[in-house]
């Protein structure tokens, strides 16, 4: 999918791990370029690098580092003297104009000198592909990685589902569907081992938590950690459309992420990967120990 306090945990070790896990030769400090610096992904990789001492620009719209990516005309002196940046591309790469923009984005990090670039992606997105394509395509000799993951567990915590587990209801389109819910904790560890390590060039890592559950079943994890039930109510895609533009989205953006979940929760993505591993040496955070973190930290408080 692709954007509580942040918990260090003692993974420093692990990061620079080539792609079968191994410990790199060399770790790079130059300077890292985070797009959506203040997303759920951006804002864990930010935080990461600056405890490692690497130096960080987190661009926003509005941030010191301005980066927007509907205006291309400020990724070039974001990118300017930057060795390695972290692309998470807002909305999602499976949209109209997602493969120009990259393209485009491989282009300028390319003029600007950039060595390595590590890329959010998707899991199981045919069109997500299609952008990846497209920023490989154009970005010449920088070194790509793509990162796909999972549906976040986050989007429960701090996401678009935040409200649902709130006031008891998850209204979701995804049936009996499974899903291996992803902790953000672990994909930010992933992204910044592939831009700090070497090993990764060229690499695509699938990642998934340790298993997968249907949405009833991550009900009942959120509810048990919550300290209240918490009941998952599903709904056909056009339904859950509607609902969607009577709390203001557009009816465009509605029908796009109605398609979208019907496309990414058809059991495609069901099975678990060892991606996490990997990289990093060590299995992925359970689901249970995400919702009991995140209940801990106060997230459904409200």
């Amino acid at each position: 999918m692709t954007e509580n306090a942040y918990t260090r945990r003692d993974d420093d070790d692990n990061y620079g791990r080539d792609a079968h896990g191994r410990q790199g030769v060399g770790r790079m400090t130059g300077t890292v370029l985070v797009t959506s610096g203040t997303g759920k992904t951006g804002r864990r990789v930010v935080e990461r690098l600056a405890a490692l001492a690497v130096p960080v620009r987190s661009g926003s719209r509005s941030g010191e580092v301005p980066f927007d990516w509907q205006d291309d005309t400020g990724w070039e002196a974001a990118l300017r003297g930057a060795e390695a940046a972290y692309v998470a591309y807002y909305p999602d790469l499976a949209v109209p104009g997602a493969a120009e923009a990259m393209a485009a984005f491989g282009r300028t990090a390319a003029e600007c000198g950039v060595r390595r670039v590590v890329l959010l992606s998707g899991r199981g997105e045919p069109q997500a592909v299609v952008a990846e394509e497209a920023l490989r395509g154009a970005a010449g000799a920088v070194e790509v990685t793509v990162v796909r993951s999972a549906f976040f567990a986050q989007n429960f915590s701090e996401g678009a589902l935040l409200d649902g587990v709130i006031g008891g209801e998850l209204v979701f389109p995804a049936g009996t569907t499974a899903e291996p819910f992803l902790d953000l904790d672990d994909l930010a560890d992933v992204v910044v081992a592939a831009l700090t390590g070497d090993g990764h060039a060229g690499a695509v890592y699938e990642l998934t938590g340790p298993r997968s559950l249907t949405f009833e079943e991550a009900a009942e994890e959120l509810g048990r950690a919550a300290g209240r039930p918490v009941r998952y109510v599903p709904v056909t895609g056009p339904a859950y459309a509607s609902l969607l533009e009577e709390f203001g989205v557009s009816e465009a953006e509605a029908g796009f992420l109605a398609e979208l979940f019907a496309t990414l929760l058809d059991g495609h993505n069901a099975a678990t990967t060892d991606g996490v591993k990997r990289v990093l040496g060590r299995e992925p955070k359970d689901f249970a120990d995400f919702a009991r973190e995140a209940a801990r930290d106060g997230a459904w408080h409200g």
